[in-house]
């Protein structure tokens, strides 16, 4: 796995990735730390940096192998890449590089930053592929010399061996060379341990990476192997998870593939076999998850060459021991992570986590492990930063943790071999600060997430309970819901009902902030008319076109009418309300037909200067020019399309500096999209579609031709669509059908290629420093979670994203971004329902929810399980709801809202079990029904009598059993006329046909059963 690895960090020993030469030092960052390399050298001389007048360090060759050097570390944190083969000697007034020409190429930008950040000179020295380099290494060796009184002191990597024939005569000639050496590994380990911003960024997204495909990629493998009880070797479950940090996209993460890497393979142990070591391997045996058995998974990832990881305890229907054993080690493990604190010594974290143990469960003591983690950055072990009882140092804000923390080789009674013995690990990691972050949180190691009951074994089912009570000062150890059940899907709903209610509580806490802390109203944003004042015909009496005789006249080019006044031509703008009589009708109709052409067309070109005159100005696009060649792909489609009757055109998307142009061969066709303005990029590879696209949602509306948007799309029809017009079939074997179905399979590819080309060369174009804070990448939707659904007028299918809801095929094109919804709410659920509807509640109340209707019954599933990963809080109902009248109220008494439990009206589970007083006190978020109150009424009865409980009509039904035994049917048919016969009689003739009115109603009214209700458009 993880072929073509380069050591720490993407290494200079070959091409690039695409055209010409990507790498480039970023030299804001370089003189930053070359500043802060020479000032910590100079401050702390003696105790780290062995009292050095130069520093020597050597990189190895690149390697395939997981290896982590201080050498290929400092490569990364000063230069931003590692340099393989290469010398770096710095000094106090010179720092040597000895390396190839391509190397010597990149490093060459960096003279005149050393220059101006230390007031040092950069010498490089080009090593020929045919030199040994002893010469070059000569000149070094001079200048050490020379720049040193007495005998100098060179600081090198002591424990780093050479490798490869340069590093090989370095170090040779480094010892017959008289310089009194000595280990710089302390310096530069202090050096690293305090992060900057910007590796606190890469830190957070590598965190971020291995917690996400923790919780959603490893758990939910665990937990289908599990509950389908198949059988999978932990090495086999390595190999997946690997593949899923290598691969972000499997993890539902947003970063980079090209960016990230493993920081060791994942650990998978069961079975009674652990080793709470790092460098523990995965083995071939089967995954043990018997009663009382214990899963132990750790896994590391990278995002930039910076290190984060990640390791959980799962527990199988644990006794009474391992329930305790892990609850010390969980307190134990939050103890030390609290300790980290700017001032504390590195022992006092140690000695919070031993303090638990020793308190809770003394016995435990001996299995601790000797140390509680170690630093974490670009080496996944810092030394010097061991969290262990003796070492000293004082923590310092940004500096990084792996919490590590386990109890190894434990002991329990049960008659199962592979589970008498167990361990216990749990890692996060973690960055200093007066309240301690955890940047791998996301992941969950609470009891209830990590422990888990299946009770197959009635026998164990009856002793865990008098082994529980035994158990001193012992609470009952809950456990996640059973997995391996009859019904797995309740299985699931029932974990999601838990997720859904911890989002609901977040989800109130957050609006009641937001709607106290005043939200602000969106303006109306539409150009104010031009009044009656300003609509000019003629400027003066001059312009006037001569008189013909006294009729109406229309005057296209001055966009007037001439209406006759007391034997005087009265000119009137277009736009102006006249009431004029005329007593030919054929000269008048002509003359209508004119005005309202022309005042057509003087409302489309108002109407297109108002809507430009709302747009907000954009920076000038600025063209590659001499800098670089454009990023370039042709032969595409626009939509909206430019306006005008000509034959459409095909154009060309370009990347250029700071944005995108589109543009055809005619010169009023043309497109900008600044990078600033892009709100999400999409980039959607026909699979199933006639047409591959890219996509752009836009902050600000633009305009294309005289069409104003904030979403542009450029497309590809990938495949012509042919109407056969002969009807007849043709074979499957047709040799012509066959080969025009190969035909289209290539084009498809090629074009996807292309597109996906394209989209490669501009996700390492926004990568670049300048782009970095837009956070841009085109994002691919994830067509495995789609479903249909009618978002306007016509169904589509409508596909998720890592961070929208779009769809991209139909127009109008639906664009939603998640970070923008408040609630969702599926209205229509149940009741044997076909379709459901979803409505999307904005966090912007004053604006209109969307919905989208007629969704298949049974994509409902799929859908909550999508909107609970994402973490969107959702509701079900039975009704379609009316949102205007019930935001308006939310935005006009927000306090109310908040006091009666904010989103909790829509909790149909809360809502049954409420009071009749409860239920008067949410009526003011209760949705009123589009029917009409006499409608409604009949409904209530009815679906009352729907939900009758099954023994009430248990005991109407023994009730009439009762009476009715003994009885025959002819007795029975006598009875059933006298009663309708005295009905008939009682009744008055109005009641009668008031019945009969009630009822051909109800008749007419039932609806079809294949037919949706149908409700008000609320859009």
């Amino acid at each position: 796995m993880a072929e073509h690895r380069n050591g720490n960090g993407q290494a200079l020993n070959g091409k690039a990735p695409g055209a010409g030469n990507a790498y480039t030092i970023d030299l804001v960052n370089f003189s930053q730390r070359l500043k802060a390399l020479y000032s910590h050298w100079a401050e702390h001389s003696s105790d780290l940096w062995g009292a050095s007048d130069a520093l020597a360090v050597a990189t190895p060759p690149a390697s395939e192998d997981l290896r982590y050097l201080k050498s290929s570390a400092l490569n990364i944190w000063l230069l931003g890449y590692e340099f393989p083969e290469t010398i770096m000697v710095f000094m106090k007034q010179q720092i040597h590089f000895l390396c190839s020409q391509k190397k010597a190429s990149l490093l060459d930008v960096v003279k005149r930053s050393a220059k101006e950040a230390v007031g040092v000179d950069v010498v490089i020295h080009v090593k020929a592929k045919s030199d040994d380099g002893t010469a070059l290494m000569d000149a070094i060796f001079h200048d050490v010399r020379a720049q040193t009184k007495d005998a100098p002191v060179v600081g090198h990597i002591a424990r780093e061996a050479p490798e490869g024939n340069l590093l090989e005569t370095w170090a040779e000639k480094l010892k017959k060379s008289n310089f009194q050496l000595s280990d710089i590994t302390n310096g530069l380990s202090d050096l690293f341990a305090v992060k900057d911003s910007g590796e606190l960024t890469n830190l957070k997204k590598a965190a971020f990476l291995t917690a996400s495909v923790m919780k959603n990629y490893v758990v939910p493998k665990l937990e289908n192997v599990i509950d389908e009880e198949k059988k999978v070797t932990h090495s086999s479950l390595m190999d997946d998870a690997e593949k899923a940090i290598l691969e972000p996209a499997r993890a539902k993460v947003k970063l980079k593939a090209e960016n990230v890497d493993i920081c060791y393979p994942p650990i998978f142990q069961s079975g009674g076999n652990f080793d709470l070591k790092p460098s523990a391997a995965s083995n071939d045996d089967y995954l043990y998850y018997d009663s009382a058995s214990v899963i132990i998974c750790a896994i590391g990832s990278r995002y930039n060459s910076y290190c984060s990881n990640v390791a959980r305890t799962f527990l199988i229907d644990s006794n009474a021991m391992q329930s305790k054993a892990y609850e010390v080690l969980l307190k134990a493990h939050e103890a030390a992570i609290s300790a980290l604190k700017p001032g504390n010594k590195v022992s006092a974290v140690y000695q919070a986590a031993l303090s638990v143990v020793e308190k809770d469960a003394p016995e435990l003591v001996v299995s601790m492990t000797k140390t509680v983690g170690t630093g974490i950055g670009l080496e996944f072990r810092e030394s010097g930063l061991s969290l262990n009882a003796k070492n000293d140092r004082v923590l310092k804000a940004g500096m990084v943790f792996n919490v590590s923390l386990g109890f190894q080789n434990l002991q329990t009674q049960t008659s199962k071999p592979k589970s008498q013995n167990f361990s216990l690990l749990l890692a996060d990691t973690v960055i200093v600060g007066e309240k301690p972050e955890v940047a791998t949180s996301m992941s969950s190691k609470a009891v209830k997430d990590v422990a888990y009951s299946f009770n197959e074994d009635e026998e164990e089912e009856e002793e865990a309970p008098k082994v529980k009570s035994e158990a001193n000062g012992t609470e009952p150890f809950l456990s996640k819901a059973t997995l391996r059940s009859d019904n797995q899907e309740m299985t699931k709903e029932e974990l999601r009902r838990q997720h859904q209610a911890e989002l609901a509580r977040q989800k109130n806490e957050e609006t009641a902030r937001r709607l106290a802390g005043g939200g602000s109203g969106m303006g109306d944003n539409r150009a104010t008319a031009k009044t009656s004042n300003d609509l000019i015909a003629y400027k003066n009496v001059n312009d006037l076109p001569p008189p013909r005789e006294l009729m109406i006249q229309v005057d296209q080019k001055n966009e007037a009418i001439l209406l006759p006044v007391y034997g005087t031509m009265v000119p009137f703008h277009v736009a102006t309300e006249v009431s004029f009589r005329s007593k030919d009708p054929r000269h008048i109709s002509e003359v209508v037909q004119q005005i309202k052409t022309l005042r057509r067309q003087v409302a489309a070109r108002e109407s297109e200067r108002a809507e430009r005159a709302t747009l907000v100005t954009q920076e000038k696009l600025q063209l590659a020019g001499n800098k670089f060649k454009p990023i370039r792909l042709s032969d595409l489609w626009i939509r909206p399309v430019f306006g005008g009757r000509g034959r459409k055109l095909p154009g060309t998307l370009e990347a250029h500096v700071n944005g995108f142009r589109f543009s055809t061969t005619r010169q009023d066709e043309r497109v900008d999209i600044m990078f600033g303005n892009i709100k999400h990029a999409f980039f959607q590879p026909a699979e199933k579609e006639m047409i591959t696209l890219l996509h752009f949602h836009l902050h600000n509306h633009i305009m294309v031709g005289n069409k104003k948007t904030k979403d542009v799309q450029f497309y590809v029809e990938v495949m012509d669509v042919v109407q056969t017009l002969g009807g007849g079939k043709r074979s499957a074997y047709d040799p012509d059908e066959i080969e025009e179905e190969q035909r289209e399979r290539d084009r498809k590819n090629k074009i996807n290629i292309d597109f996906q080309s394209f989209v490669n060369r501009v996700n390492d174009l926004w990568g670049q420093p300048q782009f970095r804070g837009l956070d841009l990448e085109f994002d691919q939707p994830l067509r495995e979670l789609g479903f249909y659904g009618v978002p306007y007028k016509a169904s589509a299918f409508i596909v998720p994203t890592s961070s929208c809801l779009v769809e991209l095929v139909e127009t109008p094109f639906l664009v939603i971004t998640l970070s923008e919804i408040e609630i969702v709410n599926l209205e229509r659920v149940g009741l044997g329902q076909k379709n459901f509807d979803l409505t999307i509640v904005f966090k912007d109340f004053k604006r209109d929810v969307m919905r989208i209707d007629s969704i298949p019954s049974t994509s409902l599933d799929g859908i909550k399980e999508w909107l609970d990963t994402t973490d969107l809080k959702y509701y079900e109902s039975r009704l379609n709801l009316n949102w205007r009248p019930i935001l308006k109220t939310i935005v006009d008494d927000p306090q109310r809202f908040i006091e009666d439990g904010g989103w909790e009206f829509l909790n149909l589970e809360a809502s049954d079990s409420d009071s009749d007083n409860s239920e008067e006190s949410d009526q003011g978020y209760e949705p009123s029904d589009v029917q009409s109150e006499s409608e409604s009424e009949d409904d209530d009865s009815d679906s009352a009598s729907l939900v009758e409980s099954e023994d009430d009509e248990e005991d109407d039904s023994e009730e009439d059993s009762e009476e009715e035994k003994g009885k025959t049917w002819e007795e029975l048919e006598k009875e059933a006329s006298n009663a309708d016969r005295e009905m008939d009689e009682s009744d008055s003739e109005e009641e009668r046909k008031r019945r009969k009115v009630k009822a051909f109603g109800k008749s007419r009214a039932a609806p079809s059963s294949s037919r949706v209700p149908k409700r008000a458009k609320l859009r």
